[in-house]
C-alpha cells in the first residue's frame, strides 16, 4: 500500500539570484508561522547560513535538499521526512529558477526541485528597472518548461504607486496572477558575505530584527490567503519519509552494543554549516551527540569520545579560536589518541598548524591563509584510501566554498581524489582517526559514515 503525504506546500523561486528569495520566502514562513501555522523550512542547494534565519522564523530545522549532494532519489523522502508534522512547507530556491550544477542541465536547479515536490512556483521578481517588460520575462519562465507550475509573482523593490500599477497591469495580459507587491525598503536588509547571508549566529539579535523585517513586508504586501490557497493545490506525495536508522540498516551498519559514545559537534559563531540530518544519523547509530563552542568552552564535553567539526567562518574569529589553548590542546589530545575527528572546510582549517599566521590547533602538519581568490562548485570525488568515515574506493558528492589556501593541500594520505571537474588532483588528510578536507558531504548519502565513526568513538569510562 502507497501512504501519501498531503502537506501544502510552495517553493518560492526568482528569475536570478539577488531578486529578494531570502526575504520573500524567509517572511512568508514568519508570516505563516505568526498565524499559528507550523512551517517546514527548505533551502534548495548546499546553502548552509539561509537555513538558519529560516529556523529562526519557524523555529524548526531549517534543511537542504540539494539533487547533486544526495541523489534526486532523495529529494521527496528528506522533504518528507523534514515536512513531518508541519501545516505548510516553504522551500526556498538557488540561483535562478533554471540554475543548477554547471554543464550538467537542470541537476541541482530549483526547478528540478519543484518538479520532483510537484509543488507550485512562486515567482520573486525584481521589478525596479522595468515596466511592461515583466510580462515578458515571466512569460518566458512559466512556458520554458510545461512541468513547472507557476503559481504567481510577488514583485519586489517596486517604486511607487504609479510603478505598481504599470507592473500589474502587464502581468494581467499576460494572465499571470500577483500574490504580493514588495517596496524598495532597507529594513530587511542583511549584511552578506561572499555569495551568502552573514550567518544567524554572528548576528542574533540584528537576525531576529531582520527576520521581523522581512515578516512585517511580507504581511503588509503579500495576499496570504491566496499564497495559503496556492499551496493547498500542491497535489499529494507518495515519498515514504527518509529515516535515519532505516538509512543505517540499509547501509549494513546498525549501532553497536554498549554504552552510547559522546560526539562532540563543533557550533557556535564560528562553526555554523551543519546539516540537521548528521545530527540524526549520529543518534541513530547510537551516540550522544553534545554541541560545544570553541569559541567559549575550554573544555571538550565530558566523555568526548569523537569529534565533528563542521563548516562555517573561523577567519572571522581567528584571534578567538587562537586564544583558547586550553581548547586547542585538549583537541589535539583527543586526535592523538586515535579517536576519530571528522573535519570539514572550517574544520579542517582549524585542525591545521595555524590559520593567517595564528595558532590552530596543530592537529594537521599544514598552515592556512586566507587569499581573495573564491574556490566555489560541485565536486566529484573518491576516497583515496579507508578512513574513519568512508572505505577505500567510495564516491561522493560534494561541495567546496572557502576564501582559504592551505599548504600543503594533501597529506600523505589524502582525504579525498577529486576527479571532476578540472584535472584528478588529491585534497585534504587521513591522519589516524582524522579525516579533514574542503569538501562538505551530505551524509544523508552517506550514511555509513555515521555509523563507522560511531562505530569508532571511545566509549564512556575507556581509556582515550
Amino acid at each position: 500500500m502507497v501512504s501519501t503525504l498531503r502537506i501544502p506546500r510552495l517553493v518560492v523561486a526568482a528569475p536570478s539570484s539577488g531578486s529578494g528569495k531570502t526575504t520573500v520566502a524567509t517572511g512568508l514562513m514568519a508570516a505563516f508561522t505568526a498565524r499559528g501555522l507550523t512551517v517546514s523550512p527548505h533551502k534548495a542547494g548546499p546553502d548552509y547560513i539561509d537555513p538558519g534565519y529560516h529556523a529562526l522564523a519557524t523555529g524548526r530545522p531549517g534543511r537542504n535538499l540539494d539533487a547533486c549532494l544526495c541523489g534526486t532519489e532523495l529529494l521527496g523522502p528528506l522533504f518528507a521526512h523534514g515536512a513531518a508534522g508541519a501545516d505548510l512547507a516553504v522551500v526556498e530556491g538557488v540561483m535562478g529558477l533554471y540554475d543548477g550544477a554547471a554543464g550538467q542541465g537542470e541537476l541541482a536547479s530549483t526547478a528540478q526541485l519543484a518538479k520532483a515536490l510537484r509543488a507550485p512556483v512562486v515567482l520573486v521578481v525584481d521589478g525596479s528597472s522595468q515596466s511592461r517588460s515583466v510580462a515578458a520575462l515571466v512569460h518566458g519562465f512559466a512556458s520554458w518548461d510545461p512541468e513547472v507550475r507557476i503559481g504567481g509573482v510577488i514583485l519586489n523593490k517596486v517604486g511607487s504607486d504609479r510603478h505598481e500599477e504599470l507592473l500589474r497591469e502587464a502581468l494581467d495580459e499576460a494572465g499571470v496572477d500577483v500574490l504580493g507587491v514588495l517596496r524598495r525598503t532597507p529594513q530587511a536588509a542583511t549584511p552578506s558575505r561572499h555569495l551568502g547571508l552573514v550567518p544567524v549566529a554572528e548576528r542574533e539579535p540584528d537576525a531576529v530584527a531582520a527576520v521581523a523585517a522581512m515578516a512585517g513586508q511580507v504581511r503588509a504586501g503579500c495576499d496570504l490567503d491566496a499564497l495559503w490557497a496556492l499551496a493547498r493545490s500542491a497535489p499529494p506525495l507518495t515519498d515514504a519519509p527518509w529515516d535515519p536508522a532505516r538509512a543505517l540498516a540499509g547501509a549494513g551498519t546498525p549501532p553497536p552494543a554498549g554504552p552510547r559514545p559522546v560526539v562532540a559537534v563543533a557550533g557556535g559563531a564560528a562553526f555554523t554549516f551543519s546539516y540537521a540530518e548528521h545530527a540524526e544519523l549520529l543518534t541513530a547509530a547510537g551516540a550522544e551527540v553534545v554541541p560545544f563552542d570553541p569559541l567559549r568552552d575550554e573544555r571538550l564535553p565530558e566523555s568526548t569520545g569523537a569529534l565533528v567539526i563542521g563548516g562555517g567562518f573561523p577567519e572571522v574569529y581567528t584571534p578567538e579560536l587562537s586564544a583558547n589553548a586550553a581548547l586547542r590542546a585538549e583537541v589535539a589530545a583527543l586526535a592523538a589518541a586515535g579517536a576519530p575527528v571528522a573535519a570539514e572546510c572550517a574544520g579542517l582549517l582549524y585542525l591545521a598548524r595555524e590559520l593567517d599566521g595564528a595558532p590552530m590547533c596543530g592537529v594537521l602538519d599544514a598552515s592556512a591563509r586566507m587569499t581573495e581568490r573564491l574556490t566555489l562548485g560541485y565536486r566529484d570525488a573518491v576516497a583515496v584510501g579507508d578512513s574513519v568515515l568512508a572505505p577505500a574506493g567510495t564516491r561522493v558528492s560534494g561541495h567546496e566554498f572557502h576564501r582559504t589556501r592551505l599548504e600543503p593541500g594533501a597529506g600523505a594520505e589524502p582525504a579525498w581524489g577529486v576527479v571532476r571537474p578540472g584535472p584528478p588532483r588529491t585534497e585534504g588528510f587521513v591522519q589516524g582517526g582524522v579525516h579533514a578536507s574542503y569538501l562538505h558531504v551530505h551524509w544523508a548519502a552517506l550514511p555509513a559514515a555515521a555509523a563507522r565513526l560511531v562505530a569508532r568513538a571511545v566509549r564512556p569510562g575507556a581509556a582515550v
